[in-house]
């Protein structure tokens, strides 16, 4: 798949089963989104843990109770088809990983999308600052921390992040650029050491893929939005579903 396609060429690849694999480096400029699709009966905590939680959990979009299409993002969209893969989660376990969930829809169901830190790859790319997942064709390596996010009704948790690694004078220019990125989670939440977060083994992220980290460099971490899945553990709603790590909803906005 090409950097050049449109969001919306990416999602129509998604919804004929053409790409399932994951999305940094995608339809550059477009923004990338997570996913959280739940019942209107718990949707109004989650919403109000975005709030209370901007830097994982910046909201993009939220849909009308029963409508799979995010119309303010992007318009004739289709939740149930439109990402390369999701993840089925019932009272707090993973039950399956499906690459359309037309066939789990209900009339109840609310999506959200919240902003993904694949969105200011681009702009880091334009200022020949190295993004190592990309370079070595992997998915972003992402960690469960130490930091609790604040807590909203049934739903509470850790902060996830993503990491790439930089030299120390890339980092500072990607604060510089991030910081301008709002809505994709923003400036670094940390860099250095990583067990000052309660990252034990930067090897072995807990999602995503390790990537090379060379002499010179340090890891520089980033909220990430794979947080509302750790919340989705801990609060066990009936039924969720959230796309799978790495495996974003492209957008219509751009960047």
């Amino acid at each position: 798949m090409s950097q050049s396609l449109t969001g919306q060429e990416v999602r129509q690849s998604c919804r004929t089963g053409k790409l399932t694999a994951p999305t940094p480096g995608l339809a550059s400029g477009y923004t990338q989104a997570n996913l959280v699709i739940l019942p209107s009966s718990v949707a109004f905590d989650f919403l109000l843990f975005c709030h209370r939680n901007p830097k994982p959990c910046p909201l993009l979009d939220v849909t009308e109770v029963g409508d799979p299409e995010a119309r303010y993002v992007a318009p004739n969209s289709d939740l149930r088809t439109d990402l390369p893969r999701y993840r089925v989660w019932r009272h707090g376990e993973m039950v399956e990983e499906v690459t359309d969930v037309k066939h789990l829809w209900r009339d109840d169901f609310v999506g959200f999308l919240i902003g993904c830190s694949f969105s200011f790859e681009a702009a880091m790319l334009n200022a020949n600052i190295p993004v190592r997942h990309i370079q070595e064709g992997k998915n972003v390596p992402m960690y469960k921390t130490n930091i609790a996010c604040t807590r909203a009704g049934i739903f509470s948790g850790n902060l996830v992040v993503s990491m790439r690694p930089l030299s120390p004078a890339d980092a500072i220019k990607s604060v510089q650029i991030t910081s301008r990125f709002s809505l994709s989670h923003g400036a670094p939440i940390h860099w250095g050491d990583a067990a000052k977060i309660g990252i034990n083994d930067i090897d072995k992220p807990d999602f995503g893929d390790a990537v090379t980290i060379y002499d010179g460099e340090a890891p520089v971490f980033w909220a990430c939005g794979v947080t509302p899945q750790v919340a989705l553990l801990q609060a066990k709603p009936e039924i969720a579903i959230t796309h799978a790590p790495g495996h974003m909803f492209i957008t219509d906005m751009k960047e």
